[in-house]
């Protein structure tokens, strides 16, 4: 495991929200792993969850606090990805914006890279 660079860039309203969903769902001494999987309308998509395990192919970082997890494989695509919190009238959600996708649909979860392409399907 390393930290040699910053791969994620995670607000401090992010980071935020993903304490409160820790504590919601009683995650302690854990990590956030942000990742790449193939599907969603453009081809790949975005993926959040909670991981207490950490390998020697994953980039580390600590940012407002939450440890970020991202596998060498995925940091090429999502380098300077910059994840944020946003809340309106109608709820909030995440919003990722990744310098490195070519296109996206309109849902948001979904997009394409020029380092690695997957199956288009349905937006999910």
């Amino acid at each position: 495991m390393t930290s040699k660079k910053q791969v994620i860039i995670l607000t401090e309203a992010a980071s935020f929200q993903v304490k409160e969903m820790m504590l919601q769902n009683e995650e302690q001494n854990t990590s956030l792993r942000i990742a790449v999987k193939g599907g969603g309308c453009s081809g790949l998509s975005y993926g959040m969850a909670f991981d207490q395990e950490i390998t020697d192919k994953d980039f580390t970082d600590e940012q407002h606090g939450i440890q970020i997890l991202v596998s060498r494989e995925d940091a090429p695509i999502l380098a300077g990805t910059k994840i944020d919190f946003k809340q309106s009238l109608m709820g909030g959600g995440f919003t990722i914006d990744n310098p490195n996708a070519i296109a996206s649909c309109g849902c948001g979860t979904s997009f394409r890279a020029p380092q690695r392409t997957g199956t288009p399907g349905n937006c999910e």
